[in-house]
């Protein structure tokens, strides 16, 4: 018996920003941001939804029909802007949720956060017997800390808010196979937001242009990242991928990011276009982007029983992770999950 993907879900805010808005905030050319940032649209909630009630809002989703008290475990794989500061977002859901028998941690890795809960998962499941149903979930609001006046930040125009839900079982459909993570340390500084640490207290009255990501060698980093970023997500892609099916991928869920970085990694693996959504209509959530990515495959019909089915994302700092699993049955209420593309 594996450990099993059971079901998956997200939850998307109605709102939305366009290429259009983000063209005039921006000065870039709406063609520019639509083509080569890969943004028709990005999902962005009301000033009301936060993220730990985003997380709950995907986790109904998957619960529906069962038992709270079955739940084990409740692991955060949403973002560290979240609710509060120095706040266990996890246990949040837990109480929300009214998952008395489980206890619950965050973990954080920014937007390799889904793919390390679900090695994380994974490995306490194989581990420990007594662990038969543990909840992965967690919400994103990063899209408030895009600065679109600031044209260092402009690869992180994608950034947009919801949130995702994942339920691990034992069992024989759907299992978790293998993964691989590489992280680079010297990325550690590039993206930071400035303000809120110990470094720069918040109540120390920063000015708001701390508030938002900050990246402080632009070009450094663009060179670093044209040396290692590609090479890097392929690495782990095949690491994970040939020591967990003995076939190729038929189905990659990727992570959003520029058009010709998709299109390198989709074509550095041999695949069709078709063997993966490109997110154009949704923008860059963080750790649901994959869930959702595999939630629009299964509604599109584009898997069938015993695909080879690969997650890879990567979060600044720098992190780049893959986890492959077979893919036997629908994880989504497909009837629920708006494909807006």
């Amino acid at each position: 018996m594996s450990i099993v993907l059971k079901k998956a879900a997200v939850w998307l805010p109605e709102g939305f920003e366009d290429s259009a808005f983000i063209a005039r905030e921006t000065g870039v050319p709406e063609k520019v941001v639509r083509e080569k940032m890969g943004i028709v649209r990005k999902c962005r909630a009301t000033a009301d939804i936060h993220p730990g009630d985003m997380a709950v809002r995907a986790a109904r989703k998957v619960l529906k029909g069962i038992d709270p008290l079955s739940v084990d475990m409740v692991i955060w794989t949403g973002s560290e802007y979240k609710d509060y500061i120095v706040w266990t977002a996890g246990i949040y859901v837990q109480r929300e949720l009214r998952l008395k028998n489980a206890h619950a941690f965050d973990i954080s890795a920014r937007c390799g956060n889904k793919i390390l809960g679900l090695h994380l998962a994974k490995s306490l499941m194989m581990t420990n017997p007594n662990l038969k149903r543990v909840l992965l979930c967690g919400g994103h609001r990063t899209g408030d800390l895009v600065n679109y006046k600031d044209p260092n930040a402009r690869f992180l125009n994608n950034l947009s808010d919801g949130g995702s839900a994942m339920l691990l079982e034992r069992g024989d459909s759907n299992p978790l196979l293998e993964s691989s993570i590489i992280t680079d340390g010297d990325f550690t500084h590039d993206v930071i937001v400035p303000a809120g640490g110990t470094k720069n207290p918040t109540r120390n009255h920063p000015d708001e242009s701390m508030t938002y990501l900050q990246v402080g060698d632009i070009e450094g980093m663009r060179v670093r990242l044209e040396e290692r970023s590609i090479q890097n997500f392929l690495k782990v892609i095949k690491d994970a991928s040939s020591r967990s099916m003995n076939k190729p991928i038929d189905y990659l869920a990727l992570l959003h990011m520029k058009k010709s970085a998709h299109d390198m990694i989709v074509s550095g693996m041999e695949l069709k276009p078709e063997q993966s959504i490109y997110l154009d209509h949704y923008g860059h959530f963080g750790a649901p982007d994959q869930v959702l990515s595999l939630g629009l495959a299964e509604k599109r019909g584009l898997l069938k029983k015993g695909d080879h089915v690969t997650f890879a994302s990567a979060g600044i700092g720098y992190m780049w992770s893959a986890m492959s699993m077979r893919w036997d049955e629908n994880t989504f209420d497909v009837n629920e999950l708006e494909d807006l593309g």
